[in-house]
């Protein structure tokens, strides 16, 4: 039997029809239709042509239409989501700055009643046993609590290993700082603890957590912002000029001035209370790089912030018991000062390590010493309120010279991340670019 032209002709165009739609098939295998982190809001990564009350009103439509609306049910609830994922960005980076700003604050004000405890003969290592241990007990229940649903990760021996050490190096440098605040005052110790972002982004630079190029303004702002911010701390410390408000009767009186003399360097205890202050900011440095570390293999700040209180408070119990050997009456609280500075320092420093935690996964490490700065200022007003120290323009010229410093970097920061999201979305535009011919080709399949 044989076929005619028309036959023939119907027969080849056929053909040719499918052979498209296999290549249009093929290339939809071969090209993800959407980024891996958007699968699950995506209707076609999720086994669904499209929302349901498109489905619906797409019966009795011409087929261009359902192409056309097919694309629209994709597209508009992707732009909602880019919104709607940087209002959230911004919403926990407003939350991470105000927490930051209230750790620094509480901070200061613990390292104030330290001194105030430890004017009354309260032992600093013994404090350190109590308080970290109080802290401990608080953060017991969290870890399980947050974590119900069995999210973690599970505990290797590695991240186990790096805990542990960061446990004993921050019962080093909690040693080192109080000690150091015994020997000098608190005022000292906010000013030398803005050593710790130049050592942070160093040390940062080194381990490949942050990048410096001098051809971009967010690299310069950051290095600059660094160095701006450590000159204002040098200036609050070694330059006092004329005294703008004077002292009045403290608030709390201590036996000894927490002022720094007249001259500092003269000073044999103020000297060796910097020394040490300059010791434990190098260390808390050195600690921020492994807290990051941490927090990307094991994202749990609660408890990362629980073993830490454990790791210090043991670490301590030991060191106590050798130096405080012939003093046995260290370990009894006398007056009521020693009991509150015990109990307020555990809640203060286990929420605050929790807080940082939290900063140091989203933010890096060098975003979360940029706040130490602020500890100067803090210090400042306070002592001029509580302790009765007066208020130099030294303090006024250095305090002004690290705002600058910190918004400088935060401003770099924050010009860094934008110019990282900006490309993300550029290349997750440019990718889906090839998607709408996939979605006609699906559309059309619905007819």
């Amino acid at each position: 039997m044989c076929l005619n032209v028309v036959d023939l002709s119907l027969i080849r165009a056929k053909c040719n029809n499918d052979r498209v739609y296999t290549v249009m098939w093929g290339k939809a295998k071969e090209v993800p239709m959407v980024e891996d982190d958007n699968k699950a809001d995506d209707p076609i990564e999720t086994g669904t042509d499209c929302p349901s009350s498109v489905q619906d009103n797409n019966i009795g439509q011409a087929p261009h239409e359902k192409s056309s609306r097919f694309r629209e049910s994709f597209q508009v609830p992707k732009e909602e989501n880019q919104t709607t994922m940087a209002g959230r960005l911004c919403q926990r980076d407003g939350w991470i700055m105000t927490a930051m700003v209230a750790v620094v604050v509480s901070d200061v004000g613990m390292n104030t009643l330290f001194k105030a405890a430890s004017s009354k003969g309260m032992s600093s290592y013994v404090f350190l046993v109590y308080s970290y241990g109080i802290g401990a007990l608080l953060l017991l229940p969290s870890p399980f609590l947050t974590h119900r649903s069995g999210s973690l990760p599970p505990l290797k021996f590695s991240v186990l290993c790096k805990m542990g050490l960061l446990g004993l190096l921050g019962c080093v440098y909690l040693m080192l700082g109080y000690t150091g605040i015994k020997y000098s005052s608190p005022t000292l110790a906010s000013a030398m603890s803005n050593l710790t972002p130049a050592f942070t982004f160093i040390f940062a630079l080194l381990f490949g957590m942050e990048k410096v190029s001098i051809k971009k303004n967010s690299s310069i702002a950051k290095v600059v912002g660094t160095i701006v911010s450590i000159v204002g701390a040098l200036v609050v410390t070694l330059y006092h000029g004329p005294i703008i408000f004077a002292a009045s009767q403290p608030s709390v009186h201590l036996p000894q001035p927490l002022s720094p003399p007249p001259s500092p360097p003269l000073n044999s205890n103020w000297v060796i209370g910097g020394c040490l202050l300059a010791l434990e900011y190098t260390l808390i440095a050195i600690s921020y790089i492994i807290q990051t570390h941490i927090m990307r293999e094991y994202a749990s700040e609660f408890a990362l912030a629980l073993s830490h209180n454990i790791c210090v408070s043991v670490s301590c119990a030991f060191v106590s018991l050798f130096v405080e050997t012939n003093n046995p009456s260290a370990w009894i609280m006398r007056s009521s000062i020693m009991l509150i500075c015990i109990v307020a320092t555990g809640m203060v420093n286990s929420t605050g390590y929790v807080v940082e935690s939290w900063t140091v996964r989203h933010k890096g490490p060098l975003f979360l010493a940029m706040f130490r700065p602020l500890a100067i200022l803090t210090a400042v007003v306070l002592g001029a309120i509580f302790l009765g120290d007066s208020l130099y323009l030294g303090s006024v010229i250095g305090g002004t010279l690290i705002s600058i410093g910190f918004y400088t970097v935060m401003w770099g920061k924050a010009k860094e991340e934008k110019s990282e999201i900006d490309t993300h979305h550029a290349a997750s535009s440019s990718h889906s670019k090839r998607v709408p011919l996939l979605m006609n080709y699906a559309a059309e399949k619905q007819v």
